[in-house]
């Protein structure tokens, strides 16, 4: 803040040689003096251009300094200005009219300068000290204008905002100092709808971990991650809402010793993503898994299977004879039958793990969990027997009237030493020999021997 070097004082005295003697005394004592001879003269000057301080004489000519004193406290402009009555006139009387007129202090004429530079010293001081309270009381009311507005846009965000919105406060052991719960400070209607909770019941209240838990399990301790080590956690989470399940976008970031969240329903959005990812696994013609959710399907049971050393099996399954069915009856018919097919396969093979995908043409793959060659053998049987009870119609194949599958199988407990593609690999000999053989026939594969 500026501060000046000096300060500027009337003095007002009808008699010229006083106000020479003082003016020298207080110029020399770095103050810039003015002078008025008159009441009017000073009124003129202080209108013009306000002193910090005023010395007025009461006794003048036209109008003495009570009047003059209470003409300058009527106005707004210069009732702030501190006057300080220097005069003869010794009666108690005198001297609290003049403080009852508005001035600070009163001097008796003879007097000391001594004594007039440290009452003159004083007023400015308190005057200076005036000042700078004022101004912080204006700053004061500034700021708190600000907050005022602040906090009603804070409120308004919050209350109209689509998102929910809350922020929580880390609550630490006090001798470990780890994070032991967090402590609501706001939350908006939203969020607080979303959990199946009335603001009243959340801010304030240890609410951090049950909140979180309801949420996800494992959402405190990311959400203590966030705080202890700063950055942003962003989930698309999955929550049950007034029993229904719903998907949210979840967006944690650190906020001093806690963090904010923000939370927006996504379900529409997450509904549409699964399901064309659903839909990009699934075989357009057949209406079942294609060959990239075979692929993996297949890669993640080899790796589960290899770990539990259980025993997986894959079957390969041709359609016989299905050029000359295309060749003959159109392909039109020939996509028909590779459909009903495809259906027939997935009605017999009903357990729960168990895949049933398209894997390339007219081949059809099958992964089945857990399974024994001897129940891979069954399940085989009675999808061939279930696909001849179709009766398509294939007066073209030189094996049978009606359509009939081929297939190979293979059972392999997984090792480190191989791959899923060479279970592939010994599942498609074994179909190779099933339709070497004549067709319509089932071979199941050794490992050892392929």
């Amino acid at each position: 803040m500026f501060e000046k070097e000096t300060y500027d004082l009337l003095i007002v005295d009808d008699i010229a040689e006083n106000i020479k003697v003082l003016a020298n005394i207080l110029t020399h004592s770095n103050y810039n003096v003015r002078k008025a001879l008159s009441g009017k003269v000073a009124l003129r000057s202080i209108k013009s251009s306000p002193p910090d301080l005023i010395l007025l004489d009461i006794k003048m000519p036209e109008m003495d300094g009570y009047q003059v004193c209470q003409i300058l406290k009527e106005d707004p402009e210069t009732k702030s200005i501190p006057i300080i009555f220097i005069s003869a006139l010794n009666e108690v009387f005198d001297k609290v009219k003049a403080f009852q007129m508005g001035a600070v202090d009163y001097i008796t004429k003879p007097f000391q300068i001594e004594e007039v530079i440290a009452r003159i010293n004083n007023q400015l001081t308190i005057q200076k000290q005036k000042k700078l309270l004022q101004q912080e009381i204006e700053k004061r009311k500034e700021t708190e204008e600000i907050l005022y507005q602040s906090r009603a846009l804070l409120a308004s965000i919050l209350n109209t905002s689509l998102d929910g919105i809350v922020a929580l406060q880390a609550v630490r052991k006090p001798l470990s100092t780890h994070i032991d719960d967090f402590r609501c400070l706001v939350v908006n209607p939203v969020f607080a709808k979303i959990i199946n909770r009335h603001r009243d019941d959340l801010v304030g209240k240890l609410v951090g971990k049950k909140i979180m838990s309801k949420i996800d399990p494992n959402l405190f301790s990311k959400l203590v991650d966030v705080v202890d080590n700063g950055g942003v956690l962003a989930e698309d989470i999955c929550f049950k809402h007034n029993n229904q399940s719903r998907w949210y976008h979840f967006i944690a970031t650190k906020l001093g010793d806690g963090f904010s969240v923000t939370i927006r329903d996504i379900t529409r959005r997450k509904k549409m993503e699964l399901q064309l990812e659903s839909l990009a696994k699934i075989d357009a013609l057949t209406a079942i898994a294609n060959r990239r959710q075979f692929d993996e399907i297949i890669a993640h049971e080899w790796q589960r299977h290899q770990r539990q050393q259980q025993p997986l099996t894959l079957i390969i399954a041709d359609v016989d004879n299905f050029k000359a069915y295309n060749d003959n009856y159109g392909h039109p018919q020939g996509d028909e039958c590779l459909y009903q097919i495809a259906q027939g396969i997935s009605r017999t093979v009903k357990r729960a793990g168990e895949l049933v995908a398209r894997y390339g043409g007219e081949e059809f793959a099958i992964i089945l969990p857990n399974t024994s060659p001897q129940k891979a053998i069954n399940l085989a049987k009675l999808i061939q027997k279930n696909i001849r009870e179709l009766q398509i119609i294939h007066e073209y194949s030189p094996t049978n009237e009606v359509i009939t599958l081929s297939l190979g199988i293979v059972t392999m407990i997984p090792s480190l030493n191989s791959g899923y593609e060479r279970m592939i690999n010994i599942a498609d000999k074994a179909l190779y020999q099933a339709k070497n053989s004549g067709k319509n026939k089932i071979v199941i594969a050794k490992p050892e021997l392929m």
